[in-house]
């Protein structure tokens, strides 16, 4: 029997660290918060402080919890650390301490501390583990058409916090606004450095030329693209016209000579 509790035991824990989170997240309904942010180089230390703590209680119970997004986690609970934090981080009752943190450990961390009676407190850390940026991709038509409009995007996934873009045409900088460089006022375009797309409504002939993007963070060095070349070109409307002429003049011969196979009755003499 008592083996068959032991194997039982386990089973409901999940659901009770559920519970006991949403709990905990009612009872903390106007308790005081404090908040602050810190930034440490990825593979480095890190303390995180728990400012909710209060050297003057009895006994309090503290908890932290690990934020990410949508997802919360149990991150000290019952006197013990949870894994998979049990071999990377010491507990202090005003601190956790890290021995390296990683990209990974980007999120929010939550300390709440709970006194005699009703003395509740609560702290939170937002943690950026500084990633320098990786080369980015630039997404540029190698043609488009002019009078058009052309999206030219650039990409990079590693980088945090999360890098802004910048756009060079021909080895120069463009600028946020081209009404302000003689060397782009007479282009069209509007260049958003959060998302890193570079748009162009409309297109003009001065916009042909090789363009790359760089992604920067102020962690380690900006990071090029590579380069590609961008042909802006008038619509070909006398390519087309001839076109459609030669067409016309082809269609014109096939008629031409199905009503001569029928004038001098070819068609019915294979039917006979």
């Amino acid at each position: 029997m008592a083996g068959a509790a032991r194997r039982g035991g386990p089973g409901p824990r999940p659901l009770l660290w559920l519970v006991l989170l949403g709990v905990a997240a009612a009872s903390l309904v106007g308790a005081q918060v404090t908040s602050e942010t810190k930034e440490v180089p990825e593979n480095k230390p890190a303390d995180i402080p728990c400012s909710a703590y209060r050297s003057s209680w009895s006994n309090p119970r503290i908890e932290w919890k690990f934020q990410k997004g949508s997802s919360l986690v149990l991150f000290y609970y019952g006197g013990e650390l949870t894994e998979p934090y049990k071999n990377r981080v010491q507990f202090s009752p005003t601190t956790i301490h890290f021995n390296t943190v990683t990209r990974e450990d980007t999120g929010k961390y939550i300390c709440e501390v709970v006194g005699d009676g009703s003395h509740i407190a609560k702290s939170e850390v937002n943690l950026i583990v500084q990633v320098p940026p990786s080369k980015p991709v630039a997404h540029v038509p190698t043609s488009a058409t002019i009078g058009s409009k052309a999206v030219l995007r650039c990409t990079e996934t590693d980088g945090s916090p999360p890098p802004t873009f910048r756009w060079y045409k021909d080895s120069m900088l463009m600028p946020a606004n081209p009404k302000t460089s003689l060397t782009f006022r007479n282009s069209s375009y509007t260049l958003d450095p959060v998302t890193g797309e570079l748009i162009f409504e409309p297109l003009s002939g001065f916009d042909t030329g090789d363009y790359y993007c760089e992604a920067m963070n102020n962690v380690g060095s900006p990071q090029k693209s590579d380069v590609i070349h961008m042909e802006a070109s008038e619509v070909n409307v006398g390519g087309i016209v001839a076109a459609v002429v030669v067409l016309l003049m082809v269609l014109a011969l096939v008629a031409f000579g199905i009503w001569f196979a029928y004038s001098r009755g070819f068609f019915s003499k294979r039917k006979e």
